[in-house]
């Protein structure tokens, strides 16, 4: 601390002598220009004069501040205020002279001498940035940069040119403005010409030989860039966007990121019962189990949010656990003005009784997500054992807890893979289902309902984080099958929906999320490698690899697709599917329990089929 106070007066004291040296300037240069201009005369008392002008001045500019102003992001407000503490110290001496009637300088003189000094006093202040400036010029000049369109002419635009000029590791040669306001046409921003609108985005980006566009509007409507975007990417346009001040956790600066492949799938917004599900959840004590996966840790996220009481995280894997715990903590320490619950993690594993049973004992819980599942398709169908372990047999111990301890509302997170499945994941999630469903039908105390959805962007084990990385990889890019679809949805959408589904559950209901249009992965990697740039087939190739066990071509999202089978919610992207009173009988779990240690993998999937009626085994 000590050497950081003396380095800034040593700043200080610089800027001091810097300020001294160019009012004395601005004095002898005048001089001289009245004396070039034949206009000198004897100006008895100037060195006297400049005795007490000089430092009289300087403690004028402490006294306003200039010593305080950050030299290497002097902004305009600096300059402005530079300006006018000058003028108004000129001002005073010109009324000083009038008054009475000194002869050191004419009061004519003082235009030169004003704008001297303020040129003075500014250009040490300036020169970090001309330096900036000047580097980047040259780095364009040398053509390394990327032609680059920037898509808004606002304060965001503003920022990103700032940033651009600003940030050493972006390569981009701001090169055109387009805006929505076609007023703007015409004008300049930060010297780079506006040159059309929206609309124009297909000529200006021929015209201008672009290469990037980066996207710096805040409020346009999410079918407008989707179409905006959709259309740079099929140009071969890298697209970035501005990563506004409110948007970042730990930077807290602006940058530009890539756009991420859900901005490029035309999606209607989601609207919640916000009130209903702050009403659901203010207050309770929440468990989350698989509190640190995909889904689990967006929960997390949002039930943090909600001022629950407390919110237990429950996980087996100790790294995810840990990195939601210290992203929740970091959150609650920066906003003191905010209520955060009391936050727990305990690691354990869902089919462990005895220890899911210390938790509930422990902590009592309210309302339970049962989020922990093993989820990956072709992994599980040679460990059938272990997918019936957690998704089957952990569920069995969650719910059953759940009454025995006066849970208000058990909520199971499950999958599109349940509907008539083809592989044992799926089958254990739909085994999963009917757990819950016969729980409800002995519930003493808790309310009991499954959600049903489909894929997730970006989650663990989705084949974005795939592709991203055989992209950067250089390829190929391996799809399965050139037709095969999902449904996606992004994971804040899913766990919103999910929070919605624990207000309206009131007794076993079996939740399906409208998930809308399901898309092609073949057409998702295409679109993928647009939009990092590169041309699909040519630069980056995509290679049809085949099925792999147990997967489908079409994910369904009901038992049924029977409309009837469907009951509307109060929310559009919410259904309840009809449930079959005559569920199959449960009783041979209690068995299950005592063996499937001992059963080989063909013998779990064979016991899980006489359970699940419409599982079809495959090889």
């Amino acid at each position: 601390m000590k050497q950081n106070s003396f380095i800034s007066m040593i700043k200080v004291y610089k800027y001091l002598l810097f300020d001294a040296i160019s009012i004395i300037l601005s004095y002898l240069i005048t001089l001289w220009l009245l004396d070039f201009m034949g206009l000198a005369n004897s100006y008895d008392g100037l060195i006297t004069a400049l005795l007490v002008i000089v430092p009289a001045k300087l403690i004028i500019y402490l006294a306003i501040g200039i010593y305080r102003i950050l030299t290497r992001h002097t902004g305009f407000e600096d300059i402005i205020r530079i300006i006018g503490v000058v003028i108004a110290t000129n001002v005073i001496i010109v009324v000083y002279i009038i008054l009475t009637g000194s002869t050191f300088m004419p009061v004519s003189s003082y235009v030169f001498i004003t704008l001297i000094e303020i040129t003075a006093v500014i250009i040490p202040r300036v020169l970090r940035r001309i330096n900036k400036l000047i580097t980047h010029n040259l780095r364009w000049m040398k053509a390394i940069g990327a032609r680059t369109l920037i898509i808004g002419a606002g304060s965001a635009g503003e920022l990103v040119v700032k940033e651009i000029y600003k940030n050493k590791d972006l390569n981009n040669i701001p090169s055109a403005f387009i805006d929505d306001n076609p007023e703007k046409i015409g004008k300049k921003l930060m010297g780079v010409d506006i040159v059309g609108t929206l609309e124009d985005v297909r000529d200006v980006v021929l015209k201008y030989h672009i290469e990037e566009a980066i996207l710096a509007i805040k409020d346009l409507d999410p079918s407008r860039q989707t179409k905006l975007i959709n259309e740079l990417v099929n140009m071969h346009i890298r697209v970035k966007r501005l990563n506004l001040l409110e948007e970042f956790d730990e930077n807290k600066k602006p940058a530009l990121v890539d756009i991420k492949v859900e901005d490029l799938l035309s999606r209607d917004q989601i609207i919640l019962d916000n009130e209903g599900i702050v009403s659901f959840i203010k207050d309770e004590i929440v468990l989350v189990t698989g509190g640190g996966g995909s889904i689990g840790s967006e929960l997390c996220r949002q039930i943090f949010e909600l001022q629950p009481k407390q919110l237990i995280i429950f996980d087996i894997y100790e790294n995810n656990a840990y990195d939601i715990q210290m992203e929740l903590m970091r959150k609650s320490q920066k906003d003191h003005n905010t209520k955060y619950p009391d936050l727990q993690v305990r690691i354990g594993s869902v089919y462990n009784k005895t220890r899911l049973e210390e938790i509930y004992k422990q902590f009592e819980p309210t309302i339970v997500f049962h989020a922990a599942a093993y989820k990956h398709v072709p992994l599980m169908e040679d460990s059938a054992v272990e997918a019936v372990r957690t998704n089957v047999l952990g569920t069995f111990n969650a719910a059953t807890l759940a009454d025995k301890y006066g849970v208000k509302k058990f909520v199971l997170v499950s999958s599109d893979k349940a509907v008539r499945p083809t592989n044992i994941m799926g089958a254990t999630k739909r085994f999963a289902e009917l757990v819950i469903q016969n729980q409800q039908q002995k519930a003493k105390t808790t309310i009991y309902s499954a959600v049903r959805f489909g894929n997730v962007l970006g989650s663990n084990g989705s084949v974005i984080p795939l592709f991203k990385k055989q992209i950067a990889d250089g390829g190929p890019v391996t799809v399965t099958h050139k037709e095969i679809t999902r449904y996606f949805m992004t994971i804040p959408e899913a766990v919103g929906l999910i929070l919605q589904c624990g207000v309206y559950a009131k007794q076993g209901e079996l939740f399906v999320l409208d998930m809308g249009e399901p898309v092609k992965i073949y057409d998702l990697a295409k679109k993928m490698i647009k939009l990092a740039g590169f041309k699909p087939d040519e630069d980056i190739k995509i290679e049809v690899v085949g099925l792999r066990p147990g997967e489908k071509l079409y994910e369904e999202l009901l038992v049924d697709s029977n409309a009837e089978t469907l009951q509307k919610t109060s929310n559009k992207k919410i259904f309840t599917e009809v449930v079959d009173n005559q569920l199959p009988s449960l009783e041979g779990i209690e068995d299950l329990i005592e063996k499937y240690d001992h059963l080989s993998n063909e013998e779990v999937k064979e016991f899980v089929a006489k359970v699940v009626g419409t599982y079809t085994i495959t090889n």
